[in-house]
């Protein structure tokens, strides 16, 4: 997930690296402190780059528990887990979030955290909470989904796709953009979603299909939504010829909120058949020296708080149920009711075997 986050991220130009975001009280420690937190005021969460949250809201959750956030950004979610996965017994932070369900088990195998029960977890869709020992905490959800160029569709007189199905279909031969399933989230998160979809004895034949119907594939989701997708604005500027691309279910709200100026309607659009959904998580790290610090911003992150502001600056959905979303989301997002999925355990004991027979069909 995040990609979208990622490019709003370019557009804010929001600073990378390690940023200490300072809210009340004084801090008596250089790090997270000593051990269990005795007398440590910073608690450090360590994310991947594609992490975003309001001044206001870090400030809040200072004013509340007496604990600054100290973040630090470690690259996208699979090399921000792998650098946790080296240093595991000795963490660089005290929480870890962005984990998701196609990376899940790969982390809880490890034992890279320790049980938590989150409070207010009662609050947190039950479809969300995959880990009966409570190890990683819900923390929200984003859909990847084939986005449509609304222009494009309309200047053909041609319905955009709604389905798997319809993208095999003649009329969308050689419109399709997705990224390397290797090399990419949404890439995987969309081969995850054919299989949800077609089982794990029919993908195989819808992708040799849907490479027969023209798929083009790039190396990530910056060249594939702004280099080859003609209904982002970086594609218009690039004259970009693909009008489906393989994006979010938030996609739509992103062009509105950076267009200037801000369009009545989304240029973009939604292929709602065609969604995989993620769930992100974080955790408390085991052998993290401020576990104090790291349970209450646990709690703090699944508090409506936190989970309000998210939308608007990482662009996925609350998961806590009664999460008021902007009317920015309402009005020109995707509502996507029941997306298919796979259950974490599935995906890692499958995951690389899946990679490879879609290497081998689409990419030679």
């Amino acid at each position: 997930m995040n990609t979208t986050t990622k490019y709003a991220a370019t557009v804010l130009a929001a600073a990378l690296g390690v940023t200490v975001l300072a809210g009340c009280g004084d801090d008596d420690s250089t790090g997270s402190g000593t051990s269990k937190g005795t007398g440590s005021k910073t608690v450090t969460l360590v994310s991947h780059d594609s992490f975003n949250v309001s001044d206001k809201v870090l400030k809040a959750f200072t004013k509340e528990t007496g604990y600054k956030v100290e973040i630090l950004k470690s690259g996208d979610a699979g090399a921000a887990l792998n650098q946790e996965i080296l240093t595991k017994g000795s963490p660089r932070g005290d929480v870890f979030f962005g984990v998701d369900n196609t990376l899940l088990s790969r982390a809880l195998d490890n034992g890279l955290f320790t049980a938590y029960e989150a409070k207010g977890l009662d609050t947190v869709a039950a479809d969300t909470q995959t880990d009966e020992k409570r190890r990683v905490t819900p923390v929200d959800t984003g859909d990847i989904c084939v986005n449509y160029d609304k222009k494009y569709f309309a200047d053909k007189k041609l319905a955009p796709p709604e389905t798997f199905d319809d993208l095999l279909k003649p009329a969308y031969k050689n419109l399709l953009v997705t990224e390397n399933a290797a090399s990419s989230s949404p890439g995987l998160g969309f081969l995850l979603g054919t299989i949800a979809d077609r089982g794990e004895d029919g993908y195989e034949a819808y992708w040799k299909k849907l490479k027969a119907n023209g798929v083009k594939v790039v190396d990530g989701w910056e060249q594939a939504y702004n280099e080859e997708f003609s209904g982002s604005a970086g594609g218009r500027k690039a004259n970009a010829d693909r009008p489906l691309v393989v994006s979010y279910a938030s996609s739509p709200p992103v062009e509105v909120l950076y267009a200037d100026p801000q369009p009545k309607e989304a240029p973009t659009g939604v292929a709602t058949g065609t969604c995989f959904r993620q769930t992100e998580y974080a955790g408390l790290l085991t052998g993290a020296k401020n576990e104090a610090g790291g349970k209450a911003l646990l709690d703090f992150m699944i508090s409506k708080t936190f989970q309000e502001d998210m939308p608007l600056n990482m662009f996925v959905n609350p998961v806590v149920k009664d999460a008021t979303l902007p009317e920015l989301f309402t009005k020109f997002g995707e509502k996507i009711d029941t997306p298919p999925t796979v259950a974490p355990e599935k995906i890692t004991a499958n995951r690389e075997q899946w990679i490879q027979s879609w290497q081998s069909l689409v990419l030679k």
